[in-house]
């Protein structure tokens, strides 16, 4: 699976978690370089606490376009250690 941004691959992995229709890749997947951490934070009744990420390519910024649970509940604990894409950011085979 790719993870594809602005034009650009900032996660590749044969190695997804697919949980509620997201594909989790794993942490050492993401060209970390296009990564920035974010101060947002969300809770999932049954995931946990949420933390995010700011997407940067190229000068343009998408901000908590990734997602993590640093540590998720018990029911979620497959997801630990890595990160899901949204708003914008496509996740393709």
């Amino acid at each position: 699976m790719k993870a594809i941004w602005n034009d650009t691959v900032i996660a590749e992995s044969g190695q997804t978690v697919i949980v509620e229709g997201n594909h989790y890749f794993p942490a050492a997947s993401l060209k970390t370089e296009y990564f920035r951490k974010s101060d947002t934070h969300t809770t999932c009744h049954w995931k946990g606490e949420a933390s995010y990420y700011d997407v940067v390519v190229n000068g343009k910024v998408n901000n908590d376009a990734a997602w993590y649970y640093p540590d998720p509940s018990d029911a979620a604990k497959e997801i630990k250690g890595h990160v899901a894409f949204w708003k914008g950011v496509q996740v393709i085979n």
